[in-house]
């Protein structure tokens, strides 16, 4: 056989390799994987508000800043070692360093419980699509039976003060009856007194209200009205429909891997942006727009800069947003072609997750100024941010809109786009786990996948009683807060300090070939060795700082489950103590091997050869040595020895930085 057939074989076996694990069908799906994952609902419903918070068009600096800092050095550093491996999370770190094994386990738990509650968001999504198939909108008006008796619409109250009557209960009633439902007597036409304190305030504040899109949202969705944490009451049953039916979306997406979810997100990564611009062009035409715009980013505060709560908010938001230590991004790029440009795919994701943000905030600020100018108020009196937003503050914008219906279906399939994504990545995270730790499951994919959603399914169900709210901010709190910030520093300090920057650079450049042009050079050794670190230490104190146990509305969660809370925190970094522990006892690893990277800390089709060859040649001790050392730390605790092959099969071996060289194929 001559060398080129040779040649030929050895490139054979590479994709050979790949095609086992699988692949990308291109790099135009792992690019919209990944700005699917990074850009999700907190683009939409969180950073406007982050930004007209703190300080409008001022908040970009230090937004930018920390992207820079941290965000873009993180997201680089996790696509190139997913790449480079070919592996998740859970099997990548133990061959890092085995006394670190339990660190890829710990962000695989975090995008588990992310998983369950992230598609509660999707079950409502859905809810709300569905009865938006309708002429008129039921979160518009407080003429349906679910309907509190604290239900008003601004029309129907403003009916009422037309005739210097108050609307309560579906009807218009005098001051006096008015004011006696607070236990207050009238003091006027227009404000009522309290007889043993004699304060005096205005009427239309002194009675419980509820806006009709937010008693709709508690009352016909939830159904949390008169719920407790003790006393959570029955299932929705609607909402069990929908939440099943977001698992059988995502489990019928997955159900080939990347096979089947790259070609879904060609639609999924770019629906978005179609809706976005749509309403963009609809939201500037609408009278108030520009006031919402004004708020949002026309009155810099430069003065905000000062305040460290202004960082806090922009650091904890790019982290969050990019999805960093989640084990999602390690585990897109693991299927990557071993000399994709991953650097490039990261700068430009990042860039674009932060535009996605900014431009988002245009188009809900112009729809919030709207709604603002009909209801004859400020617009800070209608801002609000996450759950409000999407499901109170929209819904209710979209009313007063022409053909209400079309707005509210493209906002809403706008979301369900944007929550799939993130959701397809999670979830991929865990069955990648679970295909990567048992290999014979690989040939099982739809099973597997569908025994995953199934259980998850099975975990969400406690969200969707009628207090499930509860269970449900309970997640949102704690189970990606603090415990992702360790995750990164964690992973950081592995990578960069343990690992070694200058091993990790060879990496990237020598054996992947990603050309790294100078000025790239020193941003990454200077944010990977010292800036990061220092970000990410920065915001876990800051974190800790400004935590506040968790509410929701006017309801503090008592002391005894805020302790749930944390054990939930808690349950994916305690990996971290107990796979070192699990390292030592094992007893393979001993001394300086528990934190050096193991031969098999290389390219996903080298340890194929390695393994294929070796097995070949069982019962032949005959060989030569495969690999070289040439780091004279380096020392492995008993040589490999692999059979031998005709000369002019073996490439000359070089080193893949943690000192142990091996043939590439390539």
């Amino acid at each position: 056989m001559g060398k080129e057939d040779k040649k030929d074989v050895g490139s054979t076996e590479a994709l050979d390799a790949e095609e086992e694990r699988g692949t990308w069908g291109n790099q135009c799906e792992f690019f919209l994987s990944c700005l699917g994952y990074a850009v999700g609902f907190g683009n939409v419903w969180r950073f406007p508000y982050l930004c007209y918070k703190n300080g409008g068009a001022a908040f970009l600096i230090p937004y930018v800043i920390m992207l820079l800092c941290a965000g873009l050095p993180l997201f680089f550093m996790e696509l190139a070692l997913g790449q480079y491996v070919s592996l998740g999370p859970n099997i990548l770190f133990p061959k890092l360093a085995p006394i670190f094994s339990g660190l890829g386990w710990g962000m695989i738990v975090v995008s588990a419980l992310v998983a369950i509650y992230y598609n509660i968001i999707l079950a409502w999504t859905l809810f709300y699509t569905f009865a938006s198939f309708t002429s008129v909108l039921p979160w518009g008006h407080c003429e349906n039976d679910f309907n509190s008796i604290e239900c008003f619409t601004e029309d129907a109250a403003a009916n009422c003060r037309n005739q210097s009557l108050f609307y309560y209960n579906k009807s218009c009633i005098d001051i006096n009856s008015y004011c006696g439902i607070g236990n207050l007597t009238s003091f006027n036409e227009t404000y009522c007194e309290d007889i043993i304190t004699g304060d005096i305030e205005k009427a239309e504040g002194a009675v419980p209200r509820i806006s009709a899109s937010e008693d709709y949202f508690k009352n016909r969705m939830l159904g949390v009205s008169g719920t407790s944490w003790e006393n959570m009451g029955g299932l929705r049953w609607e909402l069990v429909g929908c939440l099943a039916l977001a698992w059988v979306i995502v489990g019928a997406c997955l159900a080939k891997g990347v096979k089947s979810s790259g070609k879904v997100v060609y639609f999924t990564a770019l629906f978005p942006y179609f809706v976005l611009v749509i309403l963009f062009i609809r939201g500037v035409t609408l009278e108030g727009a520009y006031k919402g715009v004004e708020f949002y980013l026309l009155r810099p505060n430069i003065s905000r800069l000062g305040e460290i709560e202004v960082w806090n908010d922009a650091a904890t938001q790019i982290f969050y947003s990019l999805g960093s230590s989640f084990g999602g991004l390690i585990t897109l790029a693991s299927y990557n072609k071993f000399k994709n440009n991953c650097m490039r795919d990261a700068i430009i994701i990042a860039f674009a997750n932060c535009s996605t943000s900014v431009f988002a905030g245009f188009v809900i600020f112009s729809i919030l100024g709207f709604l603002a100018t009909e209801l004859g108020v400020e617009v800070q009196d209608v801002v609000s941010s996450g759950s409000g937003l999407a499901f109170v503050v929209y819904p209710a914008a979209v009313t007063r809109m022409p053909v209400p219906p079309l707005w509210a279906i493209l906002f809403f399939a706008m979301l369900i786009t944007l929550g799939l994504d993130s959701q397809f990545t999670m979830v991929e995270t865990l069955s990648t786990a679970l295909f990567d730790q048992f290999e014979s499951l690989r040939s099982r994919k739809p099973l597997v996948v569908g025994s995953v959603c199934f259980g998850l399914f099975l975990a969400g169900l406690t969200m969707c009683l009628e207090g499930g709210i509860y269970m449900f901010e309970l997640f949102n709190w704690y189970s990606a807060g603090l415990s992702v910030i360790i995750l990164a520093i964690t992973e950081l300090v592995l990578v960069q300090y343990i690992y070694g920057f200058n091993n990790f650079m060879r990496n990237i450049r020598e054996e992947m070939g990603i050309y790294i042009p100078l000025p790239l050079y020193g941003y990454w050794a200077a944010t990977w060795v010292v800036i990061t670190p220092l970000s990410l230490l920065i915001i876990f104190l800051m974190s800790i700082y400004y935590f506040v146990p968790a509410y929701w509305g006017d309801y503090t969660y008592p002391d005894h489950i805020q302790t749930l809370g944390w054990f939930i925190c808690v349950c994916s970094i305690a990996f971290i103590p107990m796979g070192a522990i699990y390292a030592v006892w094992k007893g393979d690893k001993r001394g300086m091997d528990l934190v050096r990277a193991s031969p098999d800390f290389c390219p996903y089709h080298i340890r194929q050869m390695r393994e294929s060859k070796g097995a070949a040649s069982k019962g032949h001790p005959e060989g030569v040595f495969r690999y070289t050392y040439d780091n004279e730390g380096y020392q492995e605790g008993a040589a490999k020895i692999y059979p031998t092959v005709p000369a002019e099969d073996v490439p000359p071996p070089y080193s893949n930085g943690n000192g142990s060289g091996y043939s590439n194929h390539m």
